[in-house]
């Protein structure tokens, strides 16, 4: 079933197709018409599915037919997210989708001065995206009223259970209409994100896309047998063959982002950090640099990054094994998307088996070892001879896997 043929207005359907959809992905084929129909949902899907869309073409098409006139009263639809980051990626997947549609749209979040926030709720918002800690700033100095919200949003809540947001999600259920529509999205389902969903929602749908294998198909993902002082040898290696390349590199602290960024630092290598530690408007710069391309090496830590859609992300590098096995496949999620491929490498020192042993078993699976010999790796590591240095030396016997430039720009297109 192709977008045109759903029950959507004239405006919707026109920017449906100016975002360059043809045909819903299985979560927003299987939730979209349950979700026109009013029903509760509880929907398990992997970020990289197109979960977003899911909800917010439903939620813009009710609300633009409801013709409610006013919008002083409060809010009509209120989308709870994690971070500030995925607060304004969905604000903008909400605002393409609602162009034309007279339905306002506005991403709250923190770090910055609440002032000019004010002054948009003042004017009226339709669909409020926030984030916990804000909303709750503004539900208690009286600046933001719920008792109009039809629709409630949690999406990425089992990362929201890691962050320690449940008691703000239990708190912010008695400031809502006990009549209200409520959507649950979760990357990942377990006895806590199911008890916390059957506890806010209504007799739900439940849809759950669980492919056999997490990763993407259009992800090839491999490990390398690294000793965790030499990592950055590697790393480096790999940005001055792919020097046209977005990287994104995951690392398992703030302190540890900052200390490989001093590694690339002292070779010369341009990079930029994202995490916790950073101020709003620092992280929006980041976001931008990566985004537009100006800054190709990203290092990022797993409670920045989660969640967001960063376009043609040419190679993941999993720099540090993610303390949760559910992050790997996040991780590696961020590159192979939409009509892309991509590659993920993930750097394997001794001390970390334990943990890619969890990953494995998690996926069901092993990850393809990417051999490195003994005179290659300590090339790498001397930087003896890099000039004539190829990775393809390190791909050693893997399905005979021939990874050149012509081969790779074909695996993208």
């Amino acid at each position: 079933m192709k977008f045109n043929k759903y029950p959507l207005s004239r405006e919707i359907k026109d920017n449906i197709e100016k975002l360059g959809w043809r045909k819903p992905t299985d979560i927003q084929y299987r939730c979209i018409s349950v979700v026109l129909r009013g029903d509760d949902v509880l929907a398990i899907a992997q970020t990289g599915t197109g979960k977003t869309a899911a909800f917010a073409i439903p939620i813009i098409h009710s609300l633009q037919m409801a013709k409610i006139p006013g919008r002083r009263d409060g809010i009509r639809c209120l989308v709870m997210v994690p971070t500030r980051e995925l607060a304004i990626q969905l604000a903008e997947v909400f605002e393409s989708l609602a162009k034309k549609t007279k339905i306002k749209v506005f991403a709250l979040f923190g770090g910055v001065e609440q002032d000019k926030q004010i002054k948009k709720l003042q004017d009226g918002v339709d669909i409020l995206i926030s984030t916990p800690g804000r909303m709750f700033d503004l539900i208690s100095q009286g600046h933001l009223r719920t008792n109009r919200i039809h629709t409630l949003v949690l999406d990425e809540a089992d990362h929201m259970l890691d962050l320690g947001f449940i008691k703000d999600i239990n708190d912010m259920m008695r400031h809502l209409p006990k009549k209200r529509q409520t959507l649950f999205f979760s990357a990942t389902i377990n006895p806590v994100i199911k008890k916390l969903a059957y506890s806010i929602v209504n007799n739900p749908i439940k849809i759950e896309i669980s492919p056999k294998d997490p990763v993407a198909k259009k992800v090839d993902h491999y490990v390398m047998y690294v000793e965790m002082d030499d990592k950055r040898f590697f790393l480096e290696r790999l940005v001055r063959e792919e020097e046209d390349a977005k990287i994104l590199v995951f690392v398992r602290t703030k302190v540890r982002a900052e200390r490989v960024k001093k590694a690339m630092d002292r070779v010369g290598v341009e990079s930029i950090t994202m995490h916790g530690d950073k101020a709003q408007t620092d992280r929006l710069n980041v976001m931008e640099a990566f985004k537009s391309g100006k800054v190709k090496l990203l290092i990022a830590t797993d409670v920045s990054a989660r969640g967001i859609d960063i376009p043609n992300v040419d190679f993941v590098v999993n720099y540090d094994l993610p303390d949760y096995t559910e992050n790997y496949v996040h991780r590696v999620g961020r590159t192979g998307r939409g009509d892309q491929r991509g590659i993920a490498y993930t750097f394997c020192s001794p001390g970390e088996k334990d943990l890619l042993d969890e990953i494995q078993s998690f996926l069901g699976k092993q990850i393809k070892v990417m051999e490195v010999k003994d005179d290659v790796y300590t090339e790498v590591k001397t930087f003896n001879d890099m000039d004539n240095l190829s990775i393809d030396r390190i791909i050693d016997d893997l399905d005979k896997l021939v990874y050149d430039k012509k081969k790779k720009k074909k695996r993208r297109k």
